[in-house]
């Protein structure tokens, strides 16, 4: 790339940053939790329409899925659960098509007077923008937005095929990009901007969700001995997925991307419900688990043996071995991805044309890391062949309080995306 264009490019960003940050502070005001995610991909869509681009708007439909591989199981039915895809033509035959993906929805606030702001009311300070979302992952779908729109400003439009993914689930299965996939969109390569501090993910752990069930058997508190308490059952059961957890852990089982560090794999209990009164022994309980999968692990083995933990320690328990829990799967069953993994000409191709973007905005070689997260990369990288490459701006506090995103960080990126697209797009006059 020359380095007229490359400045060309850099300037355009530059002059549209305004722009850029006041579209990522109205994207962050809008709620999009899960369910929630209508208005956003309302505001995504008529952006994408304003620019020109093609819209592919629907509604996902979990039979279509269903029988893929890379499918997450779900209670109940979906609800508008929508995607949304901008698609632009490329003239070109030498270009190479690439997918800018990023994910819409953003997982819930917690107690809202534990921020220091409102979440959904952004607002920009020393630089930073602050708000649910903001980070994990608006940030990056404004990059990938106005990367394009730098090429646009410049007179150029990528010479192959773009398709610009607004997706839901990410946050908990991943069925709106096994969506797209479903819908036919594939192409040479995947950006995806997740916050990651401007490194590449070279890999990330697989996750996978369940539901313990348990049964007590209820009673007054003042003859508690002759009940069970079906909270308190809980308790050993969970010291024993922690046990498991630890050998997981172990320095044996870690692949070469992971082998450097002691605790890769985490298993967290994410949410707690039983009983139904103060002075009544509980009679049910219900505990959410979250637990880590290294690449390469197979789920089936991995809830098998969860599945064993959970039985043997029940049956440490007098009631509870004559009325087993029950294992419920519902969310996250996610394969882990290495792109480090991919041997093929076109995964080399693709990291050297984002080290090339990445070095010609910073200065700096591009750094590699692995995740102890997971991403829609997956799907990209394990069920259509394609290289997936995730980079994008810094954030802090994802999931927490007082998200905030590195407005500069978020400039960077955007340059570099857009230098990107050049590289491998090609380009050609509007």
């Amino acid at each position: 790339m020359s380095d007229d264009l490359k400045n060309r490019l850099s300037d355009a960003v530059d002059t549209a940053f305004d722009r850029q940050i006041a579209f990522l502070s109205e994207l962050t005001s809008h709620p999009s939790t899960r369910g929630n995610e209508q208005s956003a991909q309302e505001f995504m869509a008529g952006e994408l329409a304003a620019r020109g681009y093609e819209i592919d708007r629907w509604q996902i439909d979990i039979d279509e899925i269903r029988h893929l591989p890379g499918f997450s199981p779900v209670l109940g039915p979906y609800e508008d659960a929508v995607n949304v895809v901008g698609i632009h033509r490329g003239r070109g035959e030498n270009g190479r098509s690439l997918i800018l993906n990023g994910h819409i929805d953003v997982v819930p606030t917690g107690p809202l007077d534990m921020w220091d702001s409102p979440p959904f009311e952004p607002r920009v300070d020393e630089g930073w923008l602050y708000g649910r979302g903001g980070g994990d992952m608006k940030a990056g779908l404004a990059s990938n937005l106005f990367a394009l729109d730098a090429l646009t400003a410049c007179g150029l439009v990528p010479a192959a095929d773009v398709f610009f993914q607004s997706v839901v689930e990410e946050e908990c299965t991943g069925n709106g990009a096994l969506a797209c996939l479903a819908r036919g969109y594939t192409a040479d390569a995947a950006l995806i901007p997740e916050p990651f501090a401007e490194h590449v993910v070279t890999a990330q752990l697989g996750v996978l969700w369940f539901q313990v069930h348990l049964k007590g058997l209820p009673t007054h508190v003042a003859y508690a001995g002759t009940g069970s308490n079906a909270i308190e059952a809980a308790i050993p059961l969970i010291s024993a997925l922690h046990e498991m957890e630890h050998r997981w852990n172990a320095a044996e089982n870690r692949p070469a991307d992971y082998a450097h560090m002691d605790h890769a794999l985490n298993l967290n209990i994410g949410r707690i419900e039983g009983g139904d009164w103060t002075s009544s022994v509980p009679a049910w309980c219900v505990f959410d688990v979250r637990m880590g999968l290294f690449p390469g692990q197979s789920i089936d083995d991995a809830k098998a043996e969860i599945e064993q933990v959970i039985m043997e320690a029940a049956r440490e328990n007098a009631f509870l071995r004559n009325s087993l829990p029950e294992i419920v799967y519902h969310g996250f069953h996610a394969e882990g991805y290495a792109l480090s993994q991919d041997g093929s000409a076109r995964a080399a191709d693709a990291i050297s044309a984002l080290e090339r973007a990445h070095h010609g905005i910073t200065g700096d070689a591009l750094e590699r890391e692995a995740i102890t997260a997971t991403t829609d990369a997956r799907f990209f990288g394990l069920y259509a062949d394609t290289p997936a490459l995730v980079y994008g701006p810094r954030a802090e506090a994802i999931h927490g309080f007082n998200e905030r995103v590195e407005l500069e960080s978020m400039r960077r990126v955007t340059k570099a995306t857009a230098l990107f697209i050049a590289d491998w797009c090609g380009t050609e006059k509007v």
